[in-house]
């Protein structure tokens, strides 16, 4: 460790009181390294509620990194009240993994090139607006995964919030899987209407039967037909539910039980 020079750190770690900073990696890392001049990391740390009430801004742990010259720091705190719990991210700009999990409203942007692997997930609801800054902070991105059971407050508009601009189709081209069982029935509408979404054809889509039924107006809705037309796989439950007006409304699409459903390792 004493001759150690670069040092890639990639961790989840659950805490009693205080989130990592850069004050956490100095005193418990940097100063047992002392030829190390590359440090790049990736550190989620959480807090139970039930441990702590009192938690620092995140322009306060933005200031522990005031002395790391080498990398820009990104730091991002989210309070989750449902489940219980917060939590710190904090990592090394430019971003080097491949997954990039559990992307709350918060999310700062960026461009995150070497990422193929993408998951979302928050207590309050997903915008629009949100889905083209995924568009534009992960072109690359080829699984995604979005968890959040608020209903969207703006489904209706096609006007931007900030600048009345009306709102761009959201277009993930190298898409490949789907993930949908865990999210609100506004998500999966997202996603099928051909006036929000542009789908690629070989998309693999995971998604919950009846949210399903519902969104399609039990397979007639025109407006979701065509990316519906377009998905290369279906994968839910029950399949045995599967009959021949379903079929049609999926004329190329292969049906497959949700287990069957599996993302990259």
């Amino acid at each position: 460790m004493l001759n150690l020079e670069e040092l890639d750190l990639n961790i989840i770690v659950k805490c009693n009181e205080n989130f990592i900073d850069g004050d956490t990696l100095k005193k418990d890392i940097i100063i047992y390294i002392p030829r190390l001049y590359k440090f790049t990391f990736n550190i989620c740390s959480t807090i139970d509620h039930r441990n702590q009430t009192n938690f620092p801004l995140n322009k306060h742990i933005e200031k522990t990194f005031k002395y790391f010259s080498n990398n820009q720091i990104i730091t991002c705190i989210d309070h989750f009240q449902e489940e219980g719990y917060s939590q710190c991210h904090i990592y090394s700009y430019p971003y080097k993994l491949k997954v990039y999990n559990n992307i709350t409203n918060n999310f700062l942007g960026g461009l995150f090139t070497t990422v193929t692997q993408v998951s979302l997930y928050d207590e309050r609801p997903f915008e629009h607006e949100f889905f083209l800054q995924i568009q534009k902070s992960f072109p690359f991105m080829k699984e995604l995964t979005i968890k959040n059971q608020k209903a969207q407050n703006n489904k209706q508009c096609i006007k931007s919030s900030n600048d009345n601009q009306i709102l761009s189709i959201v277009e993930y081209h190298k898409l490949t899987r789907l993930d949908l069982t865990n999210t609100h029935g506004d998500y999966v509408e997202l996603f099928l209407f051909d006036t929000k979404m542009s789908l690629p054809n070989n998309l693999h889509l995971c998604v919950d039967y009846q949210t399903l039924e519902r969104v399609t107006y039990y397979f007639t809705r025109y407006i979701t037909r065509n990316n519906c037309e377009r998905l290369a796989a279906l994968y839910c439950n029950p399949v045995d539910q599967i009959n021949e007006r379903v079929q049609k409304y999926f004329p190329l699409t292969c049906i497959h039980r949700t287990a069957d459903f599996v993302l990259s390792k």
